[in-house]
């Protein structure tokens, strides 16, 4: 039996349990989980939280939240209550206030989905279980349609009144969600990136207080795609509300990197850039020291690493591969910055022979490399 049949058996095995033993399905993912057999999707929907290591729990917890995501999008997107109230009513709680709001983050988020994972055309492409509330509406439920059909609404109806400049600003902004931008599929049909719109919008709702960021876009975009890959079709089938609840776990973990009300604080974005070169320093002081000198700050190029998982760092499926080890480790922001120090460390010869420019670029725009020999550099740091 060949090494890599041997390791999808040991994925079966552990996974056959009636309840799954979390510390070896753990040690067996951290190594890379195998794509065959939908083993990534089900192991990530264990090891984010969505479904319990007890099997017998499985079917109950898809079936309660595969039902309230539907009643998400029924409450949400088909049917949210139209509004009543006057348009140019200026009450913050007035129903157009809250949908032209809405209708601003919308707007963010259609712009990052359209642009999503460009070098592959899945996201273009359409899904093979299309929303039928959505689709089936004569398009006037389609968030992309929103969006198109609301810019210059919002504009007239603001309440600073109609002048030239605004009507042109409203118009440039239609204009940057022409049909350029969105090569129209077959009647009926739904391409990924409406999919993962949809779920972004649902998240930012649900998350007034957070909402939607940029750069969630590229959290959700891996998930989905694990999901909606799977070669099992009932899985497939349900990819978006098991993406919306993985997504929904993994930003309880993470969403203080997107709240910039909380930079300074423990779980904020800057000390976690203080803990990569507290990091590097206590493992290539030589390379700290030189980026020091060079008054290279992690901030320069370790905000996108850290708040984005890595994900704009490499290509898909290497990504991928790196959350597999991400998402196995119980303590994953910690093996986050160890990675993100091996990254550096295993650059080094070019940094300590480059200058401030060339270095900079360098760490904007990692060089490909195979992720496990970062994954193997980073395990070293974290027993060091």
């Amino acid at each position: 039996m060949s090494l890599h049949k041997a390791r999808i058996k040991a994925f079966e095995e552990v996974l056959s349990k009636d309840e799954i033993d979390m510390d070896h399905l753990r040690r067996l993912a951290f190594n890379g989980i195998p794509e065959e057999k939908g083993l990534r999707p089900l192991v990530w929907k264990i090891l984010l939280n969505y479904i319990p290591p007890e099997k017998n729990a499985w079917e109950s917890t898809y079936d309660k939240n595969r039902q309230l995501y539907k009643e998400f999008i029924e409450e949400m997107i088909v049917s949210p209550g139209g509004p009543t109230d006057h348009p140019l009513s200026i009450s913050p709680g007035s129903s157009w206030s809250k949908y032209f709001k809405d209708n601003e983050v919308l707007l963010q988020i259609d712009k990052d989905v359209r642009r999503l994972c460009p070098e592959m055309s899945f996201f273009q492409s359409a899904t093979e279980f299309p929303c039928a509330e959505v689709v089936n509406s004569n398009g006037v439920k389609r968030l992309h349609k929103r969006v198109e059909q609301s810019v210059l609404n919002y504009s007239t109806f603001e309440q600073r009144g109609l002048g030239l400049a605004k009507l042109n600003n409203a118009k440039r902004r239609t204009e940057s969600f022409s049909s350029g931008d969105y090569v129209p599929l077959t009647e009926g049909a739904e391409a990924h990136w409406e999919v993962v719109e949809r779920m972004l919008f649902l998240y930012a709702k649900f998350n007034p207080g957070q909402g939607y960021v940029q750069g969630m876009n590229e959290i959700i975009g891996p998930i989905y795609h694990t999901f909606a890959v799977n070669p099992n079709i009932e899985e497939r089938r349900y990819a978006e509300p098991d993406c919306f609840f993985c997504f929904t776990n993994l930003m309880a973990e993470i969403r203080d990197l997107f709240i910039r009300s909380l930079d300074e604080t423990e779980s904020g974005i800057n000390n976690m850039m203080s803990r990569l070169s507290e990091c590097l320093k206590r493992n290539d002081p030589v390379v700290w020291e030189q980026l020091k000198k060079q008054e290279l700050r992690p901030q320069y190029y370790s905000f996108r690493w850290l708040t984005l998982l890595l994900c704009q760092e490499f290509k898909l499926p290497d990504v991928e591969r790196i959350w597999d080890s991400l998402f196995a480790d119980p303590k994953r922001i910690d093996f986050l910055i160890n990675i993100c120090c091996a990254m550096i460390i295993l650059v080094r010869n070019d940094i300590l022979i480059g200058d401030f420019a060339s270095n900079i670029k360098l760490l904007q725009h990692f060089p490909p490399m195979d992720v496990s020999r970062i994954i193997n550099e980073a395990m070293k740091i974290n027993s060091a």
